[in-house]
């Protein structure tokens, strides 16, 4: 091995090591218990926060809070969110088909967040008129968008397989720590974009869109892992399988920035894609990749 490569694996070591006890502390049951006990007194200071708003007797030194209490039920879902995209991070070296299930999970709650989010513009007490039918529509569009994704996230993974594309148990130790460098490196623009968007949102300066340049930096992240993958697997089903699991992950981070009634409908196309691939794929894989 060139004294170059030599050192490039040793980095990569280091990194991963430092990402494994990441990973191990975030994936702890006492880390998450914590973290849900957090998520949920923020949610009841939200709406505490809401009421005193709306009583007036909200300190004006504070940064101002929404007048809806639906709102309260919107941060939670966004903090849900933001602790199932730090899981993506921590999965991503795992194999490929793993991640993507991870992906769609999120897109679910996405899906979710985007009808609670459509709630904080009706009036309270909540009343049906034809002013609001458009959010009501949002709303059923975007539940049954979920629904139909969590299904087909169900059925792929009873059909999803794993095969073996790297048969040298060194070349893929060494593949999957390349891949804990790349979800190092984004776990740190995760906590950088995550702060100056705080930043942004105390300062009452402009919303940083925090969610949308996560998920554009995700899909740089996916084309680096295939095109890394190249050296580790360069036949032809391996090069079809990875770049359409990313281009389903692409239709799927796509439909984010579509229209509220059009994003559902995208993802769930996104999501039947990915299930047509993986059986297609699961089909017609070559005899030799499922032998061990």
């Amino acid at each position: 091995m060139a004294l170059g490569d030599r050192i490039f694996f040793h980095t990569c070591s280091i990194v991963s090591l430092a990402f494994d006890r990441i990973a191990h502390f975030w994936e702890k049951s006492s880390t998450q218990h914590t973290l849900a006990l957090y998520l949920f007194s923020v949610y009841l200071l939200s709406l505490l926060g809401i009421v005193l708003q709306n009583s007036g007797l909200y300190p004006k030194v504070l940064p101002t809070p929404p007048q809806s209490h639906f709102a309260a039920i919107h941060l939670a879902f966004s903090l849900i969110l933001i602790m199932e995209l730090m899981s993506l991070i921590f999965i991503l070296p795992s194999s490929l088909s793993t991640s993507i299930g991870k992906q769609f999970e999120i897109l679910t709650l996405i899906l979710l967040r985007n009808a609670f989010k459509e709630l904080t513009t009706l009036e309270e007490p909540v009343r049906i008129s034809l002013e609001n039918l458009d959010s009501l529509m949002t709303i059923v569009v975007s539940a049954l968008g979920a629904l139909g994704v969590f299904l087909c996230l169900g059925l792929y993974r009873k059909i999803v397989q794993h095969p073996h594309l790297i048969k040298d148990l060194d070349l893929r130790k060494r593949y999957i720590m390349v891949k804990k460098l790349i979800a190092f490196c984004l776990l740190l623009i995760f906590i950088y974009i995550g702060v100056q968007d705080l930043i942004g949102e105390l300062t009452l300066e402009k919303h940083q869109n925090f969610f949308e340049t996560i998920y554009t930096v995700l899909i740089f992240a996916d084309i680096a892992v295939v095109l890394i993958s190249q050296r580790y697997m360069s036949g032809y089903y391996a090069v079809f399988r990875n770049s359409g699991f990313v281009i389903g992950t692409l239709l799927m981070r796509l439909s984010l920035s579509a229209p509220p009634i059009w994003s559902p409908l995208l993802g769930l196309l996104a999501a039947i894609f990915v299930l047509l691939l993986t059986w297609g794929t699961n089909k017609y894989i070559p005899a030799e990749l499922t032998q061990k």
